[in-house]
């Protein structure tokens, strides 16, 4: 099988396949082009055979060689963290070998791992086409070209290359699409569906070759197009490129010029040597292309910042309540009534003790070496940090800023020279303890987890550096830099209103003389209701996705925009494959709840149903005491979901297999379990259409693919599971190997149908 741009694709996973076991990146901080840490992720294999097995894979090897090694380590390691990219590595040797179908299940396998493989996706399209896979063919295809836009260029392929590895890719996914279009098709008996889609096949070639003009299979595809839909001039001069660019596809535009020139009414005039030489000295007539959003001039230049206050007169209501809600106090003045940690009785902390989540407990592990190294206290009223320095003095630093106010507290103290930076040590609300929470989450040796380095008063404990993007208002550098410590400032602290809304003085100043203007929805002040669900995502991603990789603007701009007509940062992500593995469980979901956007992006909820985070929270709400999150319908949660799946409200038992009232028939208990880690607690996923997924379960073991029904059931184990499922099976009949979900729905529409005929008959009666 040829793919265009096959040996750029093929250069792409060489080098990303050195990336996975070459870089990683701490979560729950800020990432930007500077600060992408480097560190093997080799090394977080304990297993000495195994992290040998997997480097083995990378060695300059024949393609036989390499498929062995890649089924030898899925069968000798079949629990391993990095499964995602062994299965990519053989499925990379299957197609160099030619064994397309068990390329196709191993490039299957990789993807369920890890979703997000643009250069894997373009291979897979090929392989689905390959097997009249049309459908997914498609899928496939647009989710590599999406994951092209979204995510920022892997750190193992140099800037100068990346350009042109990422054009042709793109390239490959539009030919991709393109041969699944062109085959649905040609399949179809209706002329008119059949030239549509022939016609959008065409277009989507245009894009391709307009990417990648020297790849002859894009120019003879385009021909094939062309000539199904009559327009024979075109397709010559599509072949003739063919030909001309020789390669793989050479015999076949030859032989199809050699058709339409036997076709031609003039071909006694004119022989084919002079109709060749004729069509070589053409050019290809590409389709036009339609402006994107981007491409079109700003509507609107975006005014200035007003600031919170300017909001009160109008909207008191609306900011009373966000002024209570943990957004706005992300970062506050110190005040004493603002602090929530103990400084009076259980205040004291010993480095070296370590942290467990047991359940919904913790527990302090009093460590070897442990030593006193901060006194929380009140003295006078005013609260400090007494730290032990590593010369033995007691240094006292009073508390200037508190941040958070929900699940953790942690506190800052600004020094003379400006800059803020925050104490190592953060007060947990639930479990009432001060923790060294970094070192709960980092990968060992991590700078700030370290809390000898708080004498430095370094980038690694810099507020600014550190966390000022997600709990500030409009941060910037005022010399035009980046992230440094120094020269950072803000409008406000917490997350004000413009940073939602944008920039309002425009509109405040309208209001204020009663002078309303004309205004589209995204145009500040952000209408969210008439916004589309990819920019409300977006919007709530400026501190929400943990991914985003954070560029600073022309004039130092650095958590919002002035360069476009948006006024918020769209920034690309990393690619995950670069960020430690104690993000991830074994099974590819997310872990860690700072992955909370990537978390939703995954799911269907978000890819076919367009939800967004409006759907189910209220940032606005007037209950945040007893609603720390906001929901909408905090006492109604099956609301979030029967808002959209409306149909299941009828017969949840029979959707659910537990009674209506029970927690087994709530929507969230298996689709969004609680199994990211957050503040030492357990949150929802917001992978939303989550379903317990037994095999995972039985192959990784409860702890790295924990299943929703063994969440409840504690007690019972996956043989348990399994019998479960199959008792279901013998109620319902067999359902032939059809997914749960749409087992399930089938179930439920028969049910239904039984409850309404029987009311039928009780209303005849």
């Amino acid at each position: 099988m040829y793919l265009p741009g096959f040996r750029v694709v093929v250069m792409a996973m060489v080098l990303l396949g050195l990336c996975t076991y070459q870089l990683a990146q701490e979560f729950d901080t800020v990432v930007t082009s500077k600060s992408r840490k480097i560190f093997r992720i080799a090394d977080q294999i304990e297993d000495p055979q195994e992290r040998k097995a997997f480097l083995e894979l990378y060695r300059p090897q024949e393609a036989r060689e390499r498929a062995k090694l890649a089924e030898s380590f899925v069968e000798s390691y079949p629990q391993s963290r990095f499964l995602d990219q062994v299965y990519e590595t053989g499925a990379k040797a299957h197609i160099d070998l030619g064994d397309y179908e068990r390329a196709l299940n191993y490039a299957h396998e990789s993807l369920r791992l890890l979703p997000e493989n643009p250069v894997l996706l373009v291979l897979l399209a090929n392989l689905q086409v390959q097997h009249r896979l049309l459908e997914k063919a498609k899928v496939s295809a647009r989710n590599g070209l999406a994951y092209l836009d979204r995510f920022a260029r892997p750190q193992a392929i140099s800037e100068t290359e990346w350009p042109d590895i990422q054009r042709r890719l793109r390239a490959s996914n539009y030919y991709a699409l393109a041969r699944a279009t062109m085959l649905q098709a040609l399949s179809l008996p209706n002329e008119s569906r059949r030239r549509e889609l022939l016609e959008e096949c065409e277009a989507l070639l245009g894009k391709a070759a307009r990417l990648n003009p020297a790849d002859p299979e894009i120019a003879y595809l385009m021909a094939l197009s062309s000539l199904s839909l009559g327009k024979v001039s075109v397709a010559i001069q599509g072949f003739a490129t063919a030909y001309q660019l020789g390669g793989a596809v050479t015999a076949q535009a030859l032989e199809q010029l050699r058709k339409i020139h036997k076709d031609s009414k003039d071909k006694s005039s004119i022989n084919f040597e002079t109709f060749l030489e004729k069509a070589r000295s053409g050019r290809l007539t590409l389709p036009p292309v339609e402006p994107t959003s981007r491409d079109k001039a700003p509507q609107w230049q975006l005014p200035g910042y007003a600031g919170s206050d300017s909001c009160l007169g109008c909207h008191f209501d609306k900011h009373s309540a966000w002024r209570q809600t943990g957004m706005a106090r992300m970062l506050q003045l110190y005040r004493p009534e603002n602090v929530i940690g103990d400084f009076k009785e259980n205040n004291e902390f010993y480095a070296g003790d370590g942290v467990e989540l047991r359940g919904s407990k913790i527990e302090i592990i009093p460590g070897k070496n442990r030593f006193l190294f901060a006194h929380m206290v009140v003295d006078k009223g005013r609260h400090y940090f007494e730290i032990k320095h590593s010369d033995g003095r007691w240094v006292r630093y009073p508390v200037d800023y508190t941040i958070g106010v929900k699940w953790q507290q942690a506190y800052a103290t600004r020094l003379p020279n400006g800059q803020i930076h925050v104490f190592p040590i953060q007060y947990n609300v639930l479990h009432k303890e001060w923790v060294n929470f970094w070192k709960i989450i980092d990968h060992p040796g991590s700078e700030r987890a370290d809390v000898l380095q708080w004498e430095k008063l370094g980038p690694a404990t810099s507020y600014h550096v550190n966390c000022a993007p997600c709990h500030t208002s409009q941060l910037r550098n005022t010399k035009g830099g980046g992230f440094e410590p120094d020269h950072l400032e803000f409008n406000e602290p917490g997350i004000n209103c413009e940073m939602c809304h944008g920039p309002s003085q425009k509109h405040v100043s309208a209001m204020m003389v009663g002078k309303p203007y004309p205004k589209q929805p995204l145009e500040p002040p952000v209408e969210f209701d008439k916004i589309s669900s990819q920019t409300y995502i977006g919007i709530c991603a400026q501190c929400h996705m943990q991914s985003a990789l954070r560029e600073p603007g022309q004039a130092g701009e650095l958590n919002y925009s002035r360069e476009d007509e948006v006024f918020f940062q769209r920034s690309k992500s990393r690619p995950f494959a670069e960020f430690s593995r104690k993000a991830f469980y074994k099974d590819g979901r997310f872990r860690e709840t700072t992955f909370i956007v990537e978390s939703l992006l995954r799911s269907a909820c978000w890819k076919k149903g367009q939800v967004s985070c409006g759907h189910c929270h209220d940032p606005h709400g007037d209950d945040f005491s007893s609603n720390p999150t906001s929901l909408k319908f905090l006492g109604q949660p099956d609301q979030m979901c029967l808002q959209c799946h409306s149909e299941y409200n009828a017969g949840i038992e029979v959707h659910t297999g537990h009674s209506r009232e029970s927690e087994g028939s709530r929507c969230l208990s298996c689709h969004m379990p609680r199994i990211m880690h957050s503040v030492l607690f357990k949150a929802r996923t917001h992978r939303i259409d989550d379903i317990p997924n037994l095999e995972m379960t039985r192959r990784f073991g409860q702890e790295e693919s924990p299943n929703a029904c063994l969440i409840c059931h504690s007690d019972k184990d996956t043989q348990w599971l399994s019998a479960s499922f199959s008792k279901r099976d013998d109620v319902w009949g067999e359902h032939d190997g059809l997914e749960f979900e749409v087992f399930t729905k089938r179930a439920l529409r028969k049910q239904l149908r039984l409850r309404a005929n029987k009311e039928k008959l009780s209303r005849n009666w």
